[in-house]
């Protein structure tokens, strides 16, 4: 079993008209025995930028309070927000620096752009190599099962409730399919004018 499957995990985010959604299921476990269904996988690094971590559960929390402390350095040294673009670049640097005995994480990021307001996504892999597309992406154990149901479900220019109702369904059905994720899900949705979050009962077997 790879290190990436020990603990089982699944995000996604999803790109809509001027919003964007990330969603995580909240199972952490140690390959089949399930330890909690409350884990946090999603973190908030600024105002309208959300950082998803998937992989090993340790390295998930030491990332994301390395993120939260680049960022909060950030905003103190340059005096405004950080972007989800910005952000991308600092996941990328702090991986990649680790490149021989990496982070085994890999991160998606969404977020809203704070000048132009404009949805961004992006994703890495666990040395910080980022692609940036245009519709979704996906990480974790559930990979295979969320691009099916993304690109099934997904439409361009998606209304906030309608992206939500997309990404929530493409979750629950990618996670049915894989025994490591699950349990439960959370989704962000990230409008300019505000963040609306939501807890998602699942199969709980």
């Amino acid at each position: 079993m790879s290190v990436m499957e020990i603990n089982g995990s699944a995000v996604v985010a999803m790109m809509g008209k001027d919003c964007v959604a990330i969603a995580s299921d909240r199972r952490f476990g140690v390959q089949a025995q399930t330890v909690s269904c409350d884990f946090q996988k999603i973190f908030q690094m600024s105002d309208k930028v959300f950082v998803g971590l998937t992989g090993l559960a340790t390295d998930i929390i030491t990332v994301s309070q390395r993120l939260k402390f680049r960022s909060n350095i950030y905003k103190l040294k340059e005096h405004r927000e950080l972007s989800p673009k910005t952000m991308t670049a600092v996941i990328s640097n702090l991986l990649y620096e680790r490149r021989f005995g990496p982070y085994f994480c890999e991160p998606i990021v969404a977020g809203l752009d704070p000048v132009t307001g404009k949805p961004y996504i992006s994703g890495s892999d666990l040395i910080g190599c980022p692609v940036e597309p245009s519709d979704f992406v996906v990480a974790g154990t559930s990979t295979d099962q969320l691009f099916g149901m993304c690109e099934a479900v997904w439409r361009p220019d998606l209304e906030p409730e309608d992206l939500f109702e997309t990404i929530s369904q493409a979750l629950l059905s990618a996670v049915d399919r894989d025994a490591l994720a699950g349990w439960g899900a959370i989704v962000h949705v990230i409008e300019k004018g505000r963040i609306t979050t939501r807890t998602l009962k699942g199969r709980m077997d």
